[in-house]
């Protein structure tokens, strides 16, 4: 997956000039807070440089998982057409750019980050956009700007810099500015799988109708040390190869999510949990399933088109073999 035109396009005037060490520099020091979930009161992006170094390193990794997430939605709510966004702690508009390609009916959006350095990058980059944009100061776990309800509201890459006590008040903030769609997406690793459960959780007690990656509303079935989460593969750039010190022309960006609507919507057929294994005549594949369990099929060609629909697919896809298994 690649940026969109008009994004690639910006960013790539605004990293013009910028010398490549500087940017390797402050790319290492960045990743290296991302990797620790450093929580140490200061932001992440705390000034121009380390919002380039975000740009060039970490912007195409993110946004491809929340584009993909942003898929799963809209495969398992059609109907769902949204016109206005909330992003809170939206960073450089990663989630602007991601909702504005998945619906082409987006039309305002209302942007709320703290940090003034990649509000002001997020902005400038949003100019380039088609979706009328309004920034704005703010803090999800303190003050926000007075916001009415949006269609979509998201929060993206965001819960892994608050303190864990802090998960269920946001959730609900959040949960009361959704008119329609409620997306949270964290890092796939199995800290992140932990805060997505926790606003799982929370979302269930306050009547939230869950939608995607999850096939059902049951306690999730899946155990400690397995986690669920997802990969997407990422193309980089030149810039973004030589500021991270890369080889391969790609990375896989692991993420997990969950959306939940105001709205009930049906659920049908079952979510690929895992890379389909398919050797020879014999594929197996694991499962999140709408009867609120988590198994992993075994299928030969015997099994015909359900055989045939598992050798097509793809980690994160939405399955309907039936009654097979």
């Amino acid at each position: 997956m690649e940026l969109p035109a008009p994004l690639r396009s910006a960013v790539d005037q605004m990293l013009q000039g910028e010398p490549l060490e500087r940017l390797a520099k402050a790319s290492a020091i960045l990743s290296d807070r991302y990797r620790r979930e450093v929580r140490d009161g200061r932001f992440h992006i705390d000034d121009a440089l380390a919002a380039k170094a975000y740009l060039a390193t970490r912007l195409p990794a993110t946004f491809a998982a929340v584009r993909a997430a942003l898929a799963m939605v809209e495969d398992a709510a059609p109907d769902f057409q949204p016109e206005t966004l909330i992003d809170l702690g939206c960073g450089p508009g990663t989630a602007l750019w991601a909702a504005a390609d998945t619906w082409g009916s987006l039309a305002s959006a209302e942007m709320v980050e703290a940090s003034g350095a990649i509000r002001s990058v997020g902005e400038k980059l949003a100019a380039s956009g088609s979706v009328k944009s309004h920034w704005q100061a703010g803090d999800v776990t303190a003050k926000i700007p007075a916001l009415g309800p949006a269609d979509l509201v998201t929060l993206a890459y965001v819960l892994d810099e608050l303190q864990p006590a802090t998960i269920g008040t946001v959730t609900e903030k959040l949960w009361d500015l959704t008119k329609g769609m409620l997306v949270v997406i964290e890092p796939g690793t199995p800290a992140g799988w932990q805060r997505i459960l926790a606003v799982r959780d929370r979302l269930r007690s306050l009547g939230a109708h869950l939608v995607a990656p999850c096939m059902h509303s049951e306690n999730c079935p899946i155990v400690a040390p397995d986690w669920c989460h997802f990969s997407r593969r990422v193309a980089r750039s030149r810039v973004h190869r030589l500021a991270k010190g890369a080889e391969v022309p790609w990375e896989d960006e692991k993420y997990i999510f969950i959306a939940a609507s105001r709205e009930p919507v049906a659920l049908v057929g079952d979510r690929v949990l895992s890379p389909p294994r398919v050797n020879g005549g014999v594929g197996r594949v694991k499962l999140c399933r709408t009867d609120g369990t988590a198994a992993e099929l075994t299928l030969s060609k015997r099994d015909g088109d359900a055989f045939k629909e598992v050798r097509r697919a793809d980690w994160g896809d939405r399955l309907d073999l039936g009654d097979i298994g």
